[in-house]
């Protein structure tokens, strides 16, 4: 349980809505819902000390944690922006969640901002024109994996993924430009989230396979079970690699399977600091500085916090930026951006 003490957001006139996923029962238990809504609310607290204004409002905030059942996000979603004067979205973290709420969001004139959702087809401007996200869709991980089998002469490989917007979306990314370059995708095996377990038998299908290199694009919690299910059967290290997409905790599994996992390839985004980019220092100390004194408990450190919890200050404080802007190039319009008409019930 996290105990804080985070100033109440009741006193401000306009919110910004984070949504974050959130599964206790998930590897990471919840890690990065916590980080992401810790740099949220820090960033928008760093705001009101600079004394960032919309219309002469400072910003406040509005959190909903979702469970990734699509239509409790969209609830969650009206709802608050029925209840609250919501003037833009950070989140969802799931595609599917986002290709819902993203059109939803649309028709009430509110930009979305997701730090997570990697689903090629958001990048479609003419159906997603209010949506933007601070992390690389799953085309670039794509051409990612394309030099990494080039620079190892791999040729084949099998593709594991989860049944829903992120899964499919990443690997049709993945089979296209595989295609495209030569490469063979052997075979597509579903991982069906809503059973917990692969279509089919699992053995069957790496056994019987020619090719001995296995990608899963999955989120962490699936990834760490179909693991589970390829290490009771033998099919991990040495006889087959892996490459994941979703950081796991070796605390998942048992010490006695760690020397299988070794050799597993990991490919995801990292932020800057990682590739000696230039990044804002003094503005991301801020907010550490902000977590700390509000959730002291949860705080891991600056060097331990989860990359996409950094990917939500970016949107965060990316929003937060615009929208002040756009505030400020609209000034002499009489009307407003910041009107909606509240509603008692949604649906």
């Amino acid at each position: 349980n996290v105990i804080s003490i985070w100033p109440s957001s009741n006193s401000s006139d306009i919110d910004l809505l984070g949504l974050f996923h959130y599964t206790p029962n998930g590897s990471n238990n919840g890690k990065l819902a916590i980080h992401a809504r810790a740099m949220f609310k820090s960033a928008i607290l760093l705001s009101n000390q600079y004394n960032i204004t919309i219309d002469g409002k400072l910003i406040g905030w509005k959190e909903r944690l979702t469970s990734g059942n699509m239509i409790d996000a969209l609830r969650d979603t009206c709802l608050s922006v029925s209840q609250s004067n919501i003037i833009g979205i950070v989140g969802p973290e799931l595609s599917r969640e986002t290709l819902l709420i993203s059109p939803f969001c649309e028709k009430l004139g509110l930009p979305v901002i997701s730090y997570s959702a990697t689903d090629p087809d958001l990048s479609d401007i003419t159906t997603y024109p209010n949506f933007y996200r601070t992390v690389p869709s799953d085309n670039t991980a794509a051409l990612t994996l394309v030099m990494l089998f080039n620079q190892f002469n791999w040729t084949s490989c099998l593709i594991i993924y989860q049944n829903d917007a992120y899964g499919s979306g990443g690997a049709r990314a993945i089979n296209d430009l595989f295609n495209a370059s030569g490469i063979t995708v052997v075979q597509m095996i579903v991982y069906d989230i809503a059973r917990n377990s692969i279509r089919g038998n699992l053995k069957t299908y790496l056994t019987n396979s020619p090719t001995r290199i296995v990608i899963l694009w999955a989120e962490s919690v699936y990834t760490s079970l179909v693991l589970q299910d390829a290490l009771d059967s033998n099919l991990v290290g040495p006889y087959f690699t892996w490459i994941i997409n979703s950081v796991i905790s070796l605390n998942s599994f048992n010490e006695e399977y760690y020397q299988n996992l070794v050799g597993i390839l990991l490919i995801e985004p990292v932020v800057g600091s990682v590739v000696n980019a230039p990044y804002n220092i003094e503005l991301l100390n801020a907010a550490y500085n902000i977590w700390q004194k509000y959730e002291n408990e949860t705080y891991p450190g600056s060097t331990n916090v989860d990359y996409y919890a950094l990917f939500a200050f970016d949107a965060t404080w990316a929003l937060i930026k615009s929208l002040e802007e756009l505030y400020s190039l609209q000034t002499n319009n009489s009307s407003s951006f910041l009107s909606f008409d509240e509603s008692s019930f949604c649906f």
